[in-house]
């Protein structure tokens, strides 16, 4: 049994990173110089020699080759949000028939995808194709496996022929430079002198539904959209809190290790895996990693769950709220800084309140987070989201900060300018001899809050769990940057610098501090404080698409060359045409759903039931079934108002398709389509509770959540 055990612990060790153009490969094929070169490039964000190019692609190829693969791709994230690939084999014919395998340095370092069908909001006209690819050195080359064979993923950011960013990781690289130059400044100026680089890591914790595939197949809402646009509640939900942190299924804890094989192979972390609160959810944490590899990892991790669930027969659902009645998912972006010299700017230490370091990072944060809360607000939308954001789950769409009683502490008495007695370090006593006193965190944890301080880090809990997390991280970056660089520009030159330090953090707190809240989000008392404190609390990801467009975040992002104006209009545009096609697309779903298989099977429950109480009454050759007709009529009547009903969204959607101004537009599916949507589903609801389980025509609730 140990050697077993031994046996499958070296696999897993040997396995993590195998498809990875790591390190250790690097060691193995490339000389020093040009490692050491590349080395410089991925640390301290330095243009690599192109002259390296030819020596770097060539190693890149044999290894691929060598474990089987024919083709390369750029691998890039346009705004689609997804991911994108053309495949290039790395066959060359020659003149004599023959054929080599070639893949040069322009090969590596530069591609031309047809840029014309991705979404550019205007920045690239149809005819226009001309879209370029370049390699991002910073993310480490993999090797996709999969039933097509080997492929080598070039991660690489994607640009328009002009110039602009088309896609996810231009702006996150961009803001990560800006992060970086406005906390070196800050350090310097604190007399950190050797600090060259500040990093952004990430750690984001990846929910997610599973379900069984032949169930799936059978709801079109599902196929369709990824989220159940009828569905009435099974009798149990969650109530009862015993699937959260639960014994893991066979089957899914299956799903699980192979899905962990598969991330390690290509240098993924996953290091915690659990169910979560609703029935067949779950969850997969990884390790921290920077910024932009944690981004490139998760849209990996999101690709990789679908098709490994696909091999179980199952079906990974990554909607924000797939099931009505039962929590939905997020992705909990756990965000830190750290220096290259191997400082977390975020760990307070033992005594908080003398860590002048920290305190100055905190009050960055605190001040970045309230001056653009509606920049937050946005990183946080999609149209899924709106279904999730302030129920009884997940974060309100009110921006504010969890810091808990010891922080809070602190900067109450920064506020006062009493002096803090340092506490040292606390610890927890659990009542019992035979277990060890337990240090206790800074902080405790508040599920409740949107952006929580979390013992060394900030927990973003809004974001979505469908969406690339590029976003929300170049939005942290930026903002958090503007801060830096409004203390840098205070504390350079000074004198008296622990006076001035003194003076600036209690100017922030006592400014900013209306963001901070430690308690309940999820109570209404919290709603009306947040109004009485000036809070802004956006609803809906329309509303919340106006914060591109505000001249001040614009000059934001323009100061910090993040992005330009064209640039974030075009992203406006694309994020509301997102919008509108997702809520068209449901709309037209629960349409076809209404008409072809709801309509027709509520009818044919009907006309059995008007049959069974003619063959009762003939039988007993009187009436007494007056309580079922009873029930018949009702469920004439309720069918009446679902085609009714019906038909008003119908008009609904064509009416909002009659808008030509792309907010307008936006706003009606919010308001007139949105809402005739619900009215349906209520009705559609009713419905299903009201006729017999063989009579429905596709999987109910019990099905979905309770049998995986």
């Amino acid at each position: 049994m140990h050697g077993a055990m031994n046996h499958k612990g070296n696999a897993m060790l040997q396995s993590f990173g195998s498809n990875v153009f790591n390190e250790a490969v690097m060691r193995e094929r490339l000389k020093k110089e040009t490692r050491r070169a590349l080395r410089r490039s991925i640390e301290k964000g330095q243009r690599l020699d192109p002259a390296l190019a030819d020596e770097i692609a060539a190693a890149m190829k044999d290894w691929a080759i060598e474990k089987g693969a024919t083709h390369f791709t750029h691998w890039f994230q346009p705004m689609t949000g997804f991911t994108a690939e053309k495949h290039e084999s790395f066959l060359s014919p020659q003149a004599d028939g023959r054929a080599m395998a070639n893949f040069s340095g322009k090969e590596l370092i530069k591609g031309e995808p047809d840029a014309s069908s991705f979404p550019s909001g205007g920045l690239r006209a149809t005819f226009e194709a001309r879209g370029y690819t370049a390699w991002d050195v910073s993310s480490p080359v993999f090797l996709k496996e999969d039933d097509g064979g080997h492929t080598l993923c070039i991660p690489t950011a994607f640009c328009s022929y002009t110039g602009e960013a088309l896609d996810k990781k231009t702006p996150l690289l961009r803001s990560m430079e800006a992060l970086s130059l406005q906390a070196v400044r800050v350090l310097h100026a604190l007399g950190q002198k050797e600090v060259e680089r500040v990093i952004a890591t990430v750690g984001a914790e990846q929910e997610y539904f599973l379900i069984d595939r032949k169930y799936f197949e059978q709801r079109n809402d599902l196929i369709f959209t990824g989220r159940t646009l009828f569905g009435g509640r099974p009798p149990k939900g969650q109530e009862m809190e015993d699937h959260y942190f639960g014994s893991i299924k066979e089957r899914i804890a299956a799903f699980m290790r192979d899905l962990d094989l598969e991330l390690w192979k290509l240098g993924v972390s996953a290091k915690t895996k659990h169910n979560e609160v609703a029935p067949a959810q779950h969850e997969l944490a990884p390790v921290f990693h920077t910024t932009n590899i944690a981004t490139d990892h998760n849209q990996l991790t999101m690709e990789i769950m679908k098709k490994v669930a696909n091999r179980h027969g199952l079906v990974c659902l990554l909607h924000e709220k797939p099931f009505a009645g039962v929590n939905g998912s997020g992705k909990h972006n756990n965000w830190s800084l750290q220096t290259d010299t191997g400082q977390n700017l975020l760990d307070p230490g033992s005594t908080p309140a003398e860590n002048a370091q920290f305190l100055v990072f905190l009050a960055a944060v605190i001040k970045a987070v309230d001056e653009y809360a509606d920049l937050m607000r946005l990183a946080a939308s999609n149209p899924g989201n709106d279904h999730r954001l302030g129920a009884n789950e997940a974060p309100p769409a009110i921006i504010s900060i969890f810091l808990g009683e010891e922080l809070q502490g602190v900067l109450e008495e920064i506020q006062t300018g009493q002096a803090r007695q340092a506490s040292g370090p606390r610890f927890l006593d659990i009542g019992t001899s035979t277990l060890p006193h337990l240090p206790r965190d800074t902080s405790d944890r508040n599920r409740t809050s949107p952006f929580a301080f979390t013992g060394n880090k900030f927990e973003f809990r809004m974001v979505p769990s469908s969406i690339s997390i590029a976003g929300p991280n170049f939005t942290l970056n930026t903002i958090v940057a503007e801060a830096l660089r409004t203390i840098a520009d205070r504390l350079e030159g000074q004198g008296d610098l622990h006076a001035s330090i003194n003076s600036l953090v209690r100017e922030i707190i006592q400014k900013h501090s209306r963001v901070v809240f430690n308690g309940n989000n999820y109570a209404q008392e919290w709603v009306d404080e947040a109004a009485r404190r000036g809070l802004p609390n956006v609803s809906n990801a329309v509303d919340a698409a106006e914060a591109m467009l505000s001249s001040r975040n614009i000059e934001l992002f323009e100061r910090h060359k993040v992005f330009t104006r064209p640039e974030l209009e075009a992203r406006h545009d694309i994020y509301l045409e997102n919008y509108i096609k997702t809520i068209r697309i449901e709309a037209l779903t629960m349409i076809d759903m209404a008409r072809r298989q709801i309509t027709p099977a509520v009818l044919k429950a009907g006309r059995e039931m008007a049959k069974s109480i003619r063959t009762i009454t003939e039988a007993l050759g009187t009436d007494r079934l007056s309580r079922i007709r009873k029930n018949l009529e009702a469920l004439t009547e309720r069918l009446e108002r679902f085609i009714e009903e019906t038909d008003a969204l119908e008009k609904a959607v064509q009416a909002a398709d009659g808008q030509h101004d792309i907010k307008e537009h936006a706003r009606a599916f919010r308001d007139q389509v949105f809402t005739a949507m619900n009215t349906l589903r209520q009705t559609g609801d009713q419905l299903e509770m009201s006729v017999d389980a063989s009579s429905w025509p596709f999987p109910t609730y019990r099905e979905l959540l309770f049998k995986v």
